[in-house]
């Protein structure tokens, strides 16, 4: 009784306004709450900080429900989000070691739509296929990069089938396009001949995204916990009272329009 009093008094000093007022008369338990307007939210309160103990306070049994659901939602997005964790390492090191090892690349990690084009292409192709002074995008359609710059072609072009001069205006803001989304040198990548390697790490990327996928649910339904428990406490407190009652008012007003055949209207108020 001792513990649960004193919680009750912290949390109603957390709250907007609240305050503790000790029983001055002989007969009053100390650490009772006098004010009943600030008294109602302490329980609620402590449901919506912690599931189940706004119940727990007021000796109803099934805040221990909010409770075990608490834990087992709290270690399955730990569970989870770790599972995700691991794999995301693990699809990263097949990426740098077997598809990027060739290269020798220099950084290890970038963004997350590079992976899934790792995926989707057996290799990212060259940045510049012209080895001398000029700068001469891919053409193979197969690879990332020679995608990309189809791409570009068919945005910037007049004719993609036909190249206008380098020094046009089209042809550099296709150039310039190209640059901005092609996988550069130190990125580059190749499952060529590593077609075993490159399935599992479709696998591995796509149970990665699973496990956070799941992990990103159980969060809400974690936060749904705490809104449901103190909803419930706050109902509970609030019906508790004996000064509270609840009142269920119902009737049927007939309505008047203008031309129109009189209407009956239902009206329901509950009042508590």
């Amino acid at each position: 009784m001792k513990t649960r009093h004193g919680l009750a008094a912290l949390l109603v000093l957390l709250a907007p306004g609240g305050r503790l007022a000790a029983q001055a008369d002989a007969g009053a338990r100390p650490g009772v709450l006098t004010d009943p307007a600030k008294a109602e939210w302490v329980r609620p309160l402590a449901s919506l900080l912690v599931p189940g103990t706004g119940q727990l306070l007021g000796g109803r049994a099934r805040g221990a429900v909010y409770l075990v659901a608490e834990a087992l939602l709290i270690t399955r997005t730990l569970v989870l989000s770790s599972e995700g964790q691991r794999e995301q390492d693990r699809y990263r090191e097949l990426a740098f070691v077997v598809a990027r090892g060739q290269y020798q690349p220099v950084e290890q990690d970038t963004v997350f739509e590079y992976y899934e084009q790792m995926g989707r292409y057996v290799e990212s192709g060259p940045f510049d296929t012209d080895p001398g002074p000029d700068f001469v995008p891919p053409d193979d359609t197969r690879t990332y990069n020679g995608q990309i710059w189809a791409l570009a072609r068919t945005t910037f072009f007049t004719d993609p089938d036909n190249e206008p001069p380098p020094a046009s205006a089209e042809y550099q803001r296709a150039i310039e396009f190209y640059r901005s989304r092609a996988i550069g040198p130190n990125y580059q990548w190749s499952w060529r001949n590593a077609g075993l390697e490159q399935d599992l790490y479709r696998q591995t990327i796509s149970a990665s995204d699973e496990a956070f996928r799941e992990a990103t649910t159980t969060l809400g339904v974690l936060l749904a916990n705490h809104l449901l428990s103190a909803v419930d406490a706050f109902v509970s407190e609030r019906l508790s009272r004996p000064d509270r009652e609840v009142t269920l008012r119902t009737g049927l007003l007939p309505q008047r329009r203008h031309g129109a055949s009189p209407a009956i209207s239902a009206a329901i108020s509950i009042a508590w």
